[in-house]
């Protein structure tokens, strides 16, 4: 296959000047600001209010975070690099979407069972549209409950083997508030180096303690509980059923054994893991051939297979009823739109009574696998459940091969530093049950013909060195 247009850039040897020189200025401390500037020079004097010209609010360049930003674009442009991000879907993101005007093979969604395409959630969806309108209008305390929220809850709570469930508007939300509503001062959490965002920013407003262990380490976690767990009320233990950045799974059965051993909770965030994970899809317990009885929390979003938006937490009545009295994101947020929660409700179903979608998905990422070690890639730990990476290392080279594939008509997001750890930036592709094995060959045939093309081009050489990944 011929290796796709695209853009060139600067001039190699302007390039590499360019590269360095953003690089030297990502690694050194940033300058002072005028303020810091002022205050060097002043002692402790304060300098009056300037005088205020241009956009509000002004300081933005003053924060950290600002900064960083401003370098990565500028180490970006520097090497004729664009944003990988934002990319704009002119229609349904399906197995195929239309991005600037162009069809492309989409591999950046995660509508893991292809049920966000499927009629029937659509049409569950319009029917609540008709009868209760579009939002609920209030927080679910005061007027926003509606009889889909409740169907939705108790269909959630079967699924897991559960006493109750709950939903929220939000995914990122539900651990947002959940694990600062549940843990307190005198209270440990113990997370998974690799969990997602909003379990570390749900951990960070707790009150409680915080500590992480090495991914899927049981060793590193036993350590820590038996050095830890004779200080602290209560511990919980928060992992991923299917882990969002590698694709792999968590040792259940050996994560409820040290709970049980060191009197624990365990936590379980099912947001990748409901459709990819297990026989027909139903999550990582169905993997483990485990009760879901057994595990004390299950959290997951709506957003993926449910083909929806929103997050729900599954467990015990008295856990259920506490949220519904504590939990901020539940208390003061409005309700799970009800149209929503109609159409999370249907595909719930569906995966129930549809097995052979999940098992389709997964033969799909075996062929993943297979194909990607034949052109010489590396995925890492992942088990060809839904997320597939492929591991590249330097996080311009993700970058710009992204913007190759889409050039080559392959929608595939990169995976960068901070997101990732420095060295590990990795393509990121999500399989869906709608996916062809002709669709993968193309795909991954085009990553490897665009790397080859870029170190043809002597890009790697100018990231230090060739960076084929695999080799």
């Amino acid at each position: 296959m011929r290796a796709p247009p695209h853009r060139r850039g600067l001039d190699p040897k302007m390039r590499g000047a360019a590269l360095a020189a953003a690089r030297q200025a990502l690694e050194e401390p940033a300058p002072p600001t005028p303020h810091e500037a002022r205050d060097r020079t002043r002692g402790s004097e304060r300098p009056r209010k300037a005088e205020v010209s241009g956009p509000r609010p002004q300081g933005l360049q003053e924060l950290e975070g600002f900064r960083q930003l401003q370098m990565l674009e500028q180490a970006g442009a520097a090497i004729g690099l664009g944003s990988p991000y934002f990319r704009l879907h002119e229609g349904h993101a399906q197995c195929r979407s239309h991005i600037a005007g162009a069809e492309v093979l989409n591999f950046g969604s995660y509508d893991y069972l292809g049920l966000n395409a499927d009629p029937r959630p659509r049409q569950a969806a319009m029917s609540a549209l008709e009868r209760y309108g579009v939002s609920a209008s209030g927080s679910r305390m005061v007027s926003g409950t509606r009889p889909v929220h409740l169907a939705l809850e108790e269909a959630l709570a079967r699924h897991y083997h559960c006493e109750a469930a709950l939903s929220f508007v939000s995914g990122h939300a539900t651990n947002v508030s959940l694990i600062p509503t549940l843990m307190e001062e005198r209270d440990l959490v113990l997370s998974d180096a690799f969990v997602h965002n909003s379990v570390s920013t749900g951990m960070a407003l707790s009150a409680a303690a915080r500590r992480s262990f090495p991914h899927n380490d049981m060793d590193a976690l036993e350590r820590i509980l038996e050095n830890h767990r004779p200080l602290h009320r209560h511990v919980l233990i928060v992992v991923e059923g299917l882990y969002s950045m590698d694709g792999d799974l968590p040792d259940l059965p050996r994560l409820l054994a040290l709970r049980d051993r060191y009197d624990a909770w365990l936590m379980v965030d099912e947001a990748h893991a409901l459709g990819p994970v297990g026989a027909s899809g139903r999550g990582v317990f169905e993997h483990f051939g485990i009760d879901p009885a057994e595990v004390d929390i299950w959290m997951g979003t709506l957003s993926k297979t449910l083909a929806s938006t929103g997050g729900y937490v599954a467990g015990s009545k008295d856990l259920i009823r506490y949220l519904k009295a504590r939990a901020p994101g539940h208390v003061f947020s409005v309700a799970l739109p009800p149209c929503l929660a109609a159409s999370a409700a249907e595909a719930l179903r569906l995966l129930a009574r549809e097995p052979a979608r999940a098992a389709q998905l997964q033969a799909l990422g075996a062929h993943f696998l297979e194909k990607a070690r034949e052109l010489g890639f590396d995925c890492g730990a992942a088990v060809g459940s839904g997320v597939l990476p492929v591991m590249i290392g330097d996080s311009a080279l993700a970058t710009k091969l992204s913007e190759c594939l889409l050039a080559a008509g392959v929608n595939v997001a990169p995976v960068t530093f901070p997101g990732v750890p420095m060295g590990s930036a990795r393509l990121r592709f999500f399989l869906s049950s709608d996916h062809r094995p002709e669709d993968i060959d193309r795909a991954l045939e085009a990553t490897r013909d665009c790397l080859d093309q870029l170190e043809a081009e002597g890009f790697t050489r100018l990231l230090g060195g060739a960076l084929r990944a695999g080799g």
